[in-house]
Parts: C-alpha cells; structure tokens; sequence
C-alpha cells in the first residue's frame, strides 16, 4: 500500500494557489484515474484510494492547514500501517526556479515549515516531489504574499501541458517501485 500526499491549504480562498501545488498535482492524477475525493474527518483530509497494478493506493488532500499536515499524514499512516518509505509528498518549493521539478528520497525540511510538520509526525523517511514555484515576483511581494498567489496564465498553462503530467508520472514510477531521485527542468 502507498500513500501519496499533497501539500495545500483547504477552502476557496487557496484554490489554484502556489502553495496548493500538491492539491493540483493529486486532482490531475486522480481525474487521470477516474477517481473522486471524498472528505473524511477521522483522517483529517479528502482522501480517494485507486488500485494501480497490483497496489493499493490511498491519495490525500489534507485538510489541516498547510503547516499541520503531519497530523493528517500521521493519522492515516497509523490507521493503514503505512511504513513512511511508502509515503510520496508533493509539494511546492520556492528554492526552486518555476518549472523545476527535483525528487528525493528523504531530507530536512530545508525551512518548508509542512514539510517540517511532516517531519515531526513521521520522521525524515519519506519520499518528496518538490515542485519550484519561485519567479520575479517572489523578491517584490514577499514569501508569504508570493505562495498565496495564484499562478498567472503562463504558468497555468505550463502546469497543464507539461509539469502536473510530469508529476503525474513520478507519482506512477513511485506507486511502481522505480522511483529514483531526479531532477527536470521544464
């Protein structure tokens, strides 16, 4: 069994956000899959499962906010019996130029304060897709104006024809077992 989390911020007002990237990649994976997220409170998350192959997998939105979701991600792994190396997180990085896609098997939080609930609910032994957001306006508005932000139409354009289907890719090779840490730029 595998879990795959998505880092974001629940409700509206977060919808299509940079922060959000993880929700996005999971609702282009999930609709490549035909399958639908249900809110499930116990798991403190909208949670759909798939069968890939010959593995199930359970995919989660989390709806703590941003900075708590090792709660969600704690939960489930307990409930399920979940080992953290059959755990992939998706989420945005804004050390990474937009387009850049980099993969690693487990690390730090690097400052990533989900990331750093991640790690305290779990330890450092899961995988990771960051996914860069950073670009010219991240100077000029700040890091928490700029991760808030939605993506303006050049972006969102490369989200859907190349990075989301990308991701959509990694999470497949990891459902798999041939994940390898990489980096793309696209």
């Amino acid at each position: 069994m595998k879990l795959i989390l998505g880092q974001g911020n629940p409700g509206s007002d977060y919808t299509s956000t940079r922060h959000n990237i993880g929700f996005l990649a999971l609702d282009f994976f999930a609709r490549q899959n035909r399958v639908e997220f249900q809110p499930k409170t116990k798991f403190h998350g909208d949670i759909t499962e798939v069968k890939i192959g010959d593995e199930k997998v359970i995919l989660v939105k989390p709806t703590t906010f941003y900075n708590e979701t090792g709660q969600s991600a704690r939960t489930i792994a307990d409930f399920y019996k979940i080992d953290p190396t059959d755990i992939l997180v998706i989420h945005d990085e804004l050390a990474l130029p937009f387009g850049t896609i980099r993969t690693r098997e487990k690390g730090s939080d690097a400052g990533n304060n989900g990331v750093k609930s991640l790690n305290a609910h779990l330890g450092e032994d899961y995988a990771r897709v960051r996914v860069g957001i950073h670009n010219s306006l991240t100077e000029k508005i700040g890091a928490h104006d700029f991760v808030l932000g939605k993506f303006n139409s050049d972006e969102n354009t490369k989200l859907t024809s190349d990075i989301l289907p990308k991701i959509a890719e990694i999470i497949d090779d990891f459902i798999s077992g041939t994940h390898q840490p990489t980096s793309h730029k696209l």
